[in-house]
């Protein structure tokens, strides 16, 4: 069955465009550190194919089209955009330094949240379909956009981590557009699917 991992592919860019000018514009007006454009440049930079992939999911239910993994990860998506606005908030109040190195987590969980919960609804849509745990365990670990998934999920923190240890901050929404956009790689397992999909047709 053809899973759609292609259209997923072209939402990312539309959210890093967004993140960019975003930035510059809250630049321009002096609103280099302002937290609500922080919120919506790491929003857009971030989530904001997470957005468009709730779109996507929706449109289609609304046609009836039959279940399948891409639908499944881009609902997890859409779940998991939230958890970072709450994050990021409490983060601030709590008078966390955002930008030195023990905010790191800040821009990866917009970058990766939603990355998360596309895995587990991912996972949990391999259980449906296999109706055992051992054998959803053994499917997951086998499955190109899951285990592409899981990598970038691990990857990430390592690389943002690094990146504020020698020296970055994000002290511009420019900066922050561009770490967001760095560090979000949820292009890379529905390219992973689209590359096996590519693979499944030439062997048919």
């Amino acid at each position: 069955m053809e899973e759609d991992f292609s259209e997923l592919i072209r939402y990312t860019v539309p959210g890093y465009a967004g993140g960019l000018i975003l930035g510059g514009v809250l630049d321009y007006f002096g609103l280099h550190i302002n937290p609500i454009g922080q919120w919506a440049v790491r929003t857009l930079s971030g989530e904001g194919d997470s957005i468009f992939e709730g779109v996507f999911a929706i449109r289609r239910r609304l046609r009836g089209a039959e279940r399948s993994m891409a639908e499944a990860y881009s609902w997890g998506k859409v779940l998991g955009m939230v958890f970072p606005w709450i994050i990021d908030a409490i983060s601030r109040m709590a008078g966390i330094d955002v930008y030195g190195v023990g905010g790191f987590y800040i821009p990866y969980l917009y970058a990766m949240s939603d990355q998360m919960g596309a895995s587990i609804s991912g996972f949990l849509y391999i259980h449906r379909e296999e109706k055992s745990w051992r054998r959803a365990l053994r499917k997951y670990f086998h499955h190109p956009v899951m285990l592409a998934s899981l990598s970038v999920i691990i990857i990430v923190p390592v690389a943002l981590l690094s990146a504020r240890l020698l020296g970055f901050s994000p002290t511009t929404q420019v900066y922050t557009a561009i770490e967001t956009i760095a560090a979000n790689l949820c292009w890379v397992p529905p390219l992973a699917g689209w590359i096996h999909e590519r693979k499944e047709s030439k062997n048919a």
